[in-house]
């Protein structure tokens, strides 16, 4: 069983910056998919940031220039930096990690606890 465990949020003003971390453990395919989505208060979640396991990025428009998506692949550690950070960035952050098959298809998607980032004005 894999698991997800999410650490970094916190409380920070507008323009400040912070870093998120999802450690994975477990058996893990070694084609994969990990990203970060994004639920605002009241509201769906939306995917903000993903990185393939071969190191592609794609990332949401809103947050382009901003967010910084990474990855540990020894450590399978996906890492989320947010810099200028504005208070509509304010929400419950999950990691997620969807196996893919060799078609890239997901099969398995598996989902942290989520953590807290709050943005004051």
């Amino acid at each position: 069983q894999v698991q997800l465990v999410e650490s970094g949020g916190g409380l920070v003003q507008t323009g400040g910056s912070l870093r998120l971390s999802c450690a994975a453990s477990g058996a893990i395919g070694s084609r994969n998919r990990m990203a970060w989505y994004h639920q605002a208060p009241g509201k769906q979640h939306e995917l903000v940031a993903s990185i393939t396991s071969g190191g592609n990025t794609n990332y949401i428009d809103s947050v382009k220039g901003r967010f910084t998506v990474s990855r540990d692949k020894t450590e399978n550690t996906v890492y989320l930096q947010m810099n200028s950070l504005k208070p509509e960035d304010t929400g419950v952050y999950y990691c997620n990690l969807d196996e893919l098959s060799v078609w890239s298809i997901p099969v398995h998607r598996y989902w942290g606890q989520g953590t807290q980032v709050t943005v004051s004005s």
